[in-house]
């Protein structure tokens, strides 16, 4: 089985995100960039079916800048097989990357595809449901755990209430959650073999998928600072100001 892995270059998850003076969005330049966390755990679960005998090869597949081919370069030193950059600097949104995705998919026909649940940087959480919905395929969301059987898998999915477990025909979609897995550094002998992976490079008009955004940014604006605590004296001045000052009781 063919499994397919979507990842996105994402500023890094340790960089203090700064918005830009004129609100139009958050500073980019000189900022160090890395594959977003939830994508790495995807290329984790795939590389361990493929390490599991479950699957025969695992191709990556990224929309983006040319820098992209460094996260692409990561998720092949992970144990990857090849990689697709779909390469455009312009903006793209979930509904754009998930019909990017279908176009991939049918020209690579895999059994199973994997993506995070969300990127770190829009949060969004919107491309792996789109994915399904274009291709009509079953999805598991918020994956803490995937099975493969004969033609079909389970997963376990996070929901407000505890577990839940979906039983799906394959193929299939799976967005992985935090608890799936925990991603392995790559060795630096993979690291060095990463390098003579091949990676094909398309643009979005050789997949036939207009891009253009559908939305909208008006502003964008930093949160606003929290206030600093004050100290009560005893128990009762702590529940007359819950009560009448922050009204929660």
């Amino acid at each position: 089985m063919k499994v397919l892995v979507a990842v996105k270059r994402v500023i890094d998850y340790n960089v203090k995100i700064r918005v830009k003076a004129d609100n139009s969005g958050v500073e980019t330049a000189n900022v160090k960039f890395s594959m977003n966390p939830f994508d790495e755990i995807a290329v984790e679960e795939a590389v361990r079916l493929k390490e599991a005998g479950k699957a025969t090869e695992i191709v990556v597949v990224s929309m983006g800048p040319a820098a992209s081919q460094e996260t692409i370069r990561t998720a092949l030193a992970m144990g990857a097989d090849r990689g697709i950059l779909v390469q455009s600097d312009d903006e793209l949104q979930p509904l754009a990357v998930a019909k990017l995705l279908k176009a991939v998919v049918d020209k690579e026909q895999p059994g199973l595809v994997i993506l995070g649940k969300q990127a770190i940087d829009d949060d969004s959480n919107q491309t792996g449901q789109m994915l399904a919905a274009l291709l009509g395929w079953a999805q598991g969301t918020f994956a803490s755990k995937v099975t493969i059987g004969d033609g079909s898998l389970e997963v376990t999915r996070e929901v407000d209430g505890g577990l839940e477990t979906v039983s799906l025909k394959l193929p299939a979609i799976v967005t992985t959650d935090l608890r799936l897995n925990e991603p392995r550094y790559a060795s630096l002998p993979n690291i060095m073999k990463a390098k003579k992976k091949p990676i094909d490079t398309l643009a979005p008009a050789d997949l036939g998928v207009d891009t253009a955004p559908r939305l909208v940014t008006i502003k964008v604006e930093e949160p606003p600072k929290r206030k600093a605590g004050i100290k009560v004296p005893d128990m009762a001045a702590l529940v007359d100001k819950l009560k009448n000052e922050a009204k929660v009781i």
